[in-house]
């Protein structure tokens, strides 16, 4: 295990560009014995070989950890996820450039591992793609899942140019497979021009809840994280972010940007109440193409942001699902 801050421990914390690169700080390994007593792992995911335009989110999870700021109370939700949460980065799985199949199964592999330690995998990808090995390893552990999917796009064409295999394909090959309960699926922030009617006459067969950017702008973020919370239900689900999401404003660094989609201050807060309200068991953040180098690229940095609030998120679960047990065990015993 490597600890980043071994050499500034008596100040606490570090300069961020100093010291050995981790998601925030964090200790470093790559052994699956250094995950025990691990709350949450980061994993980084490398590979943009089933891209349909702009290729270069390989580079992310290195921009992602670069961009990352140290630990330290979010101001609005009072949560230090770094001090209620043992957070590790168990480095990036083995991917192989141009074999896109043998890189899934290295991803899957890897997310497993964690998964296998009882820590809560988030991947920092890589093209969409990375999420069909992500939501694969996850129901392993846990079984069929919901899905929360922060998107321009919905990903469900049957296939991109011809290949099915392909970063837009991948959500609707895991409800085909059983993977994603479609009924337990929910997209938001859909806007552009793709795709068309074919898909969601598909989507609405199967029940897929399908939340629109113009539904953000005239209802508000807050309702229609509601709706959305609502429809997943109680079961554990996947949350995976898109950073196309973003209006090409906040974060021009994308292979699919779409004018007209949501501020980076909505989403950092919807991300958080989706993982503070849901049953999390893993997420990813994909689809960065870095531009610049640590901070000053924007849309890495947009894109940890997004991580962290999901980890202040998943610390909210956490403690009041303790404190919901406390009370209850009180009320039993008194």
């Amino acid at each position: 295990m490597i600890d980043p801050l071994k050499r500034w421990s008596e100040f606490g914390e570090k300069p961020d560009y100093a010291g050995p690169l981790s998601y925030g700080g964090a200790p470093y390994t790559q052994d699956p014995a250094g995950l025990e007593s691990a709350d949450v792992a980061i994993v980084g995911a490398p590979m943009d070989e089933l891209v349909s335009d702009r290729p270069g989110t390989r580079f992310a999870p290195r921009a992602i950890r670069a961009a990352s700021c140290p630990p330290g109370p979010q101001l609005e939700s009072k949560v230090d996820a770094f001090a209620e949460l043992r957070v590790v980065d168990f480095g990036d799985a083995p991917v192989l450039p141009a074999d896109p199949v043998r890189s899934h199964a290295a991803i899957r592999e890897t997310v497993g591992q964690v998964l296998a330690a009882g820590a809560i995998p988030i991947i920092l990808g890589g093209d969409h793609s990375i999420t069909e090995p992500d939501v694969r390893a996850c129901v392993g552990a846990h079984g069929p899942l919901g899905l929360v999917h922060f998107d321009t796009h919905t990903d469900t064409g049957a296939e991109v140019f011809g290949a099915r295999l392909s970063h837009g394909t991948i959500m609707r090959r895991l409800v085909e497979e059983g993977s994603v309960d479609p009924e337990r699926y929910v997209q938001v922030g859909l806007r552009g021009y793709w795709p068309g009617e074919t898909e969601f006459a598909w989507q609405k067969e199967r029940g897929i809840t399908s939340l629109f950017m113009h539904e953000v702008r005239d209802l508000g973020i807050k309702e229609v994280v509601d709706r959305a919370v609502e429809a997943v239900g109680a079961g554990p689900i996947f949350l995976s972010v898109d950073i196309d999401v973003l209006d090409p404003a906040f974060a021009p660094g994308t292979g699919t940007p779409e004018p007209g989609g949501m501020s980076t201050a909505e989403l950092l807060w919807a991300v958080r109440e989706v993982a503070g309200r849901c049953k999390v068991v893993g997420a990813d953040m994909v689809e960065v193409i870095p531009t610049s180098v640590g901070s000053a690229d924007i849309t890495a940095l947009a894109a940890d942001r997004i991580v962290r609030e999901i980890l202040g998120g998943i610390a909210v679960y956490r403690k009041v699902k303790v404190a919901s047990r406390k009370n209850r065990k009180e009320k039993e015993e008194g």
